[in-house]
C-alpha cells in the first residue's frame, strides 16, 4: 500500500522549535510506514542554497528552492517536512500554491523565549549589531494568518505539539493509504 505525498511546512522564529517538531513528526510518520524527508532550513542553506545571503530576495530564493524540492518529493508520494523560518507570508503562500498538498504549522513562541533558547548565539549577535537583518530583531517575521496548526511551543510539550500536527493530518485525510 502507498500513501500520498504531502508537505508539512513548519514556520516560526529561530529557536521556536521547528526542527524539534519536524523530527518528531518525521519519526511518527516513518513509524507508520511513510517515506519521509526533512528539509531543515540550516541544512538546505549549507547545501542547496550555499552562497545566498539574507536579503529579502535571497530569502525568497531559498524558500522557493525548498518549496521546489518539497513539491518534487510530495508528488512522488514522499512526505516532505520543512523547517525553515520562511519569514514572509507571500512566499509561503507561493510555496503552498506550488506544492498543493500543504499543511502549514506555525511554531509560535514569543521572541523572548526564542532568545532564551538561542543555542547558536544568533540573537546575541543580532542584538550587538554583529549580525544584520536577523528575523525578529531587525528584519520582520510575518506570522501566518491561517495556519492549519499552531503549536505554542512555550506552553506545550513536544508530545502535545506532535499530537496537534498528527490530528490535523488525520483530519485532512493525509494519513490514509491509497492504491
Amino acid at each position: 500500500m502507498e500513501h500520498k505525498g504531502f508537505t508539512v511546512w513548519l514556520t516560526g522564529l529561530s529557536g521556536a522549535g521547528k526542527s524539534t517538531i519536524a523530527e518528531a513528526v518525521a519519526a511518527e510518520l516513518r513509524g507508520r510506514g511513510f517515506k519521509v524527508e526533512v528539509l531543515d532550513g540550516d541544512v538546505v542553506r549549507t547545501n542547496l542554497s550555499k552562497g545566498l545571503g539574507f536579503s529579502k530576495e535571497d530569502r525568497d530564493t531559498n524558500i522557493r528552492r525548498i518549496a521546489f524540492v518539497a513539491h518534487l518529493l510530495s508528488r512522488n508520494n514522499v512526505v516532505a517536512i520543512t523547517a525553515a523560518i520562511s519569514p514572509y507570508r507571500a512566499i509561503r503562500d507561493e510555496a503552498r500554491a506550488m506544492i498543493g498538498n500543504f499543511v502549514e504549522v506555525f511554531a509560535d513562541a514569543p521572541l523572548a523565549v526564542c532568545e532564551e533558547r538561542d543555542t547558536k548565539g544568533l540573537y546575541a549577535k543580532a542584538r550587538s549589531g554583529e549580525l544584520k537583518g536577523f528575523t525578529g530583531v531587525d528584519d520582520p517575521y510575518e506570522a501566518p494568518l491561517n495556519a492549519e496548526v499552531v503549536c505554542h511551543t512555550d506552553k506545550e510539550s513536544l508530545d502535545e505539539s506532535l499530537a496537534k500536527v498528527m490530528a490535523k493530518l488525520e483530519e485532512l485525510r493525509y494519513l490514509e493509504q491509497v492504491g
